[in-house]
């Protein structure tokens, strides 16, 4: 079922769609549009304690707008997750292109 839905040319169509204008969007956003308000994360908001993935929205979004020293300051581990999300989004567009790479990935 899942395979076949993706098939119809209008649904390819739509992600590409999507998958094209979701970086562009969050590049003419302001850097500092996700630096305000509370966190939703559960473990800061029932035990007060920051998890490995806070701060990683801020992170990436910095780094989008090539703001390193302030990406890195939000989340470390922005320096691998960034090259993994690009590889992951690359593959699945090149994948509705008809294009298969990355098979390890």
């Amino acid at each position: 079922m899942g395979r076949k839905f993706f098939n119809h040319k209008i649904v390819k169509i739509i992600l590409i769609i999507i998958l094209l204008l979701g970086p562009l969007i969050l590049f003419f956003l302001p850097s500092d549009y996700f630096d305000q308000g509370k966190s939703v994360c559960l473990s800061v908001v029932f035990f007060d304690l920051e998890c490995y993935g806070c701060g990683m929205t801020k992170a990436l979004i910095h780094l989008i707008h090539f703001e390193f020293f302030q990406a890195y300051e939000y989340n470390k581990l922005v320096i691998l997750v960034f090259p993994l999300l690009f590889l992951w989004w690359l593959k699945i567009v090149l994948s509705l292109f008809g294009k298969n790479i990355l098979k390890w990935f």
